[in-house]
């Protein structure tokens, strides 16, 4: 009989599976955080063109909105420990094939873009598939535990990876990719090192109604609703990510080291909030965390917008990152305790699209804003945008406002 509590600090490590878990979404997630930093620095030295920049987001982003449909009845279907690895493994061969275009000198932005396109795919079947996997892999006591571990891994993984990325790039692009394929290669072995786990996999025939099954579940329970939405709106006018490297050379005077550091800023602030959640978990009051969270994420955008001071814009990006990191915790927590496990992976499906249209999509809104107005404007407009949006949910959610504990609802 286990012996630890929730209140252990590092109770989701107790369990092995987790572990190999962790280990292999933070190689996962530094490896993605490499190739995003470079394949931005080489299309913007390729083409000079904010456009590009923001295609380089839109085509990642829509097989997830293209194949929402499937993604997530696969997550209930089927294993989620080989849907995870099939996945990783695909992302190791669109790693191999940047870097074969690298080191072939035929870096084009179509060909770019088609792997980026197969990088969506196998993104999008495996969001649903791995954010679905941590809560098969801890008992439900220690989720919050693990919820907060996993941010932590992710947003370490994103304050490493684009100064490593920076780091590499500058080496030269084919260190860079190299790296990215040998821990894409790692972290799918670790995934098939884990012994199957339980799960509720469906057994009714499929049908449009157990498709939709996702779709519906968010519609019913407002507090999921509430929550992804507003994340999605959020981050979808307030992202600035794609607009890095304009700021990094154009604004800021930086080199491929500089845009590594600013890209590695927002993960600083993140991964400093996620410790302290792990830690010092939110205990009441996670309605109106959730809230301030966005809002502080809109007015370090704006700051960050019209900084023209290296280490301004650097404490601008810490702040978004600490403040998104409140936001997605609470939000990520909520949704795995509220879904029941059998509708996991097609609410999580939902979940990535928004996710992905919030990271994805808002790139693509800010380079194309960014191509009429200017990077500075579409930077402080998004912003502004994303302060309004907290206001507005706010007043939309109340129940979503009002809750006080992390924990599972009475069903």
């Amino acid at each position: 009989m286990s012996t630890f509590t929730a209140d252990d600090r590092f109770a989701a490590f107790r369990h092995a599976s987790y572990a190999r878990f962790f280990t292999s979404r933070f190689l996962a997630a530094f490896a993605i955080q490499i190739i995003s930093v470079s394949v931005g620095w080489q299309m913007y030295d390729e083409t000079g063109s904010a456009l590009y920049l923001g295609l380089i987001g839109l085509f990642q982003f829509m097989p997830s909105l293209l194949l929402i449909l499937v993604t997530g009845s696969v997550a209930d279907r089927y294993n989620r420990r080989v849907i995870v690895a099939i996945c990783l493994g695909v992302g190791a061969v669109c790693a191999a094939a940047l870097l074969m275009l690298t080191v072939a000198d035929m870096f084009m932005p179509w060909l770019v873009f088609a792997i980026l396109t197969v990088f969506g795919i196998e993104r999008a079947f495996m969001g649903p598939a791995v954010q679905s996997l941590a809560p098969n892999l801890v008992p439900e006591r220690d989720l919050a535990n693990a919820i907060a571990w996993n941010s932590s891994s992710w947003q370490t993984a994103s304050i490493v990876g684009p100064v490593a990325g920076g780091l590499l790039y500058g080496v030269s692009a084919v260190a860079a990719y190299s790296v990215a394929l040998t821990f894409l290669a790692l972290a799918g072995l670790l995934i098939v090192l884990i012994p199957k786990p339980a799960q509720h996999t469906g057994t009714r025939t499929v049908s449009w109604s157990e498709i939709l099954a996702g779709f519906r579940f968010i519609g019913q329970e407002k507090v999921v609703l509430g929550a992804i939405s507003l994340d999605l709106f959020a981050v979808l006018l307030g992202g600035a990510v794609a607009l890095m490297p304009i700021f990094a050379r154009d604004i800021l005077v930086l080199g491929p080291w500089g845009l590594g550091l600013l890209r590695a800023a927002p993960g600083i602030g993140a991964v400093t909030v996620a410790l302290c959640l792990a830690f010092y978990p939110i205990r009441h009051h996670a309605g109106a965390f959730m809230f301030v969270g966005v809002a502080l994420f809109g007015a370090g955008t704006i700051v960050f917008g019209l900084s023209e001071s290296v280490w301004l814009s650097v404490v601008a990006l810490m702040l978004m990152g600490a403040s998104d990191m409140i936001s997605v915790f609470v939000r990520e927590t909520l949704i795995a305790l509220w879904t029941p496990d059998e509708v996991r992976g097609r609410v999580n499906a939902v979940n990535m699209v928004f996710v992905g249209a919030s990271n994805e999509l808002g790139e693509f809104r800010a380079g194309t804003m960014a191509s009429v107005f200017g990077a500075v404007p579409a930077v402080v407009i998004g912003g502004a945008g994303t302060l309004a949006v907290a206001a507005l949910w706010a007043m939309r959610f109340p129940q979503l406002r009002k809750i006080d504990s992390l924990d599972a609802p009475d069903r």
